[in-house]
């Protein structure tokens, strides 16, 4: 009887080549991917078509949320929590193995490839944290740990799996070639929470306003933000689709837009009665200054009334970006 497994896609090259490995040693496999605000299931998608799997998605962004205000195991080097995210996906993974039946979860990992979080010491934290010691397959480095459970009982060809190691990706782009697969994207990236920029984002919402509201946490993912003097956040539209979503989002705070020349709209995510009087004022210029006239320079009157300041594009040192 052969193997049945969940093999979590990235989309990335690795996760492909772990199908087909899995796929050659005589198992059948279906996909899993993980949606949060910081990384899609795009990519897995477009790949799961490509190899012809199923594809299961789960939602990871509260799981995400909980890591994120406690990660066991710390950060990388930004706010990526990455060992206890691998291994929370992978208990995940795991529950729905065992609702289905099946024998395994598989990932694509390469023993050494990533320094801090795919060393083999790493791994190992991952299966014993995950609680899938013996179910945890990584058919790309399989040869270069101890058989699990499934190879053990003969439902999986160990001598089918690899040895890969190392930062070199030489192998995997030859087995590319072998399977035919070529549309992957590069290694590097895919996730935000790997980004340093997107990271002060997060940990500025994290320290004020908290991350125990979802929308406000899909918020990072658009628009300028600012942080005034007095604490009050500035969400600031670029272009007419976030201020298009700024609006929607409303019933968050209160919202700031011209009324008589094209410009952003503006979401302070607290009631008006609690935004500090020079914060307020400070969110209506700063609304001015990225508005746009032909008129010659005056006030621009908004929807929270006029402000009686010309406007103009002077840097300003009273507020920072955040």
């Amino acid at each position: 009887m052969s193997a049945r497994g969940l093999s979590l896609m990235s989309g990335g090259l690795d996760s492909q080549l772990a199908v087909k490995i899995l796929q050659r040693a005589g198992a059948k496999v279906e996909g899993v991917c993980f949606s949060t605000p910081f990384f899609d299931c795009t990519s897995a998608r477009k790949a799961a078509e490509a190899l012809g799997v199923e594809l299961h998605v789960i939602d990871f962004t509260d799981d995400e949320i909980k890591l994120l205000e406690n990660p066991p195991h710390g950060f990388g080097g930004a706010m990526n929590p990455c060992i206890d995210c691998h291994a929370t996906m992978i208990r995940r993974a795991g529950e729905m193995m065992a609702e289905l039946g099946y024998d395994f979860v598989a990932t694509g990992e390469v023993m050494g490839q990533r320094p801090m979080s795919q060393n083999k010491q790493a791994l190992g934290v991952v299966e014993k944290s995950s609680g899938m010691k013996g179910r945890l397959v990584r058919p790309l480095s399989a040869k270069l740990l101890e058989p699990t459970i499934p190879e053990l009982e003969g439902k999986l060809d160990r001598e089918k799996l690899l040895d890969i190691s190392g930062r070199c990706r030489e192998r995997q782009i030859g087995l590319a070639a072998e399977f035919g697969i070529v549309d992957y994207p590069s290694p590097a990236g895919g996730c935000k929470l790997t980004e340093d920029g997107f990271s002060r984002k997060l940990r500025d919402l994290m320290e004020h306003e908290g991350l125990g509201n979802r929308e406000m946490v899909e918020l990072l993912l658009t628009a300028r933000r600012f942080r005034l003097p007095g604490g009050t956040s500035v969400i600031l539209g670029r272009d007419q689709a976030e201020n298009a979503l700024l609006k929607s989002k409303a019933h968050l705070g209160t919202l700031i837009a011209p009324v008589n020349c094209p410009g952003p709209t503006a979401l302070i995510p607290a009631p008006l009665e609690q935004i500090p009087p020079d914060d307020l004022e400070l969110a209506k210029r700063l609304v001015c200054a990225y508005s746009r006239s032909d008129r010659l320079p005056g006030d621009i009157e908004l929807n929270l009334g006029p402000v009686a300041r010309p406007y103009d594009r002077t840097p300003f040192k009273d507020f920072q970006l955040c």
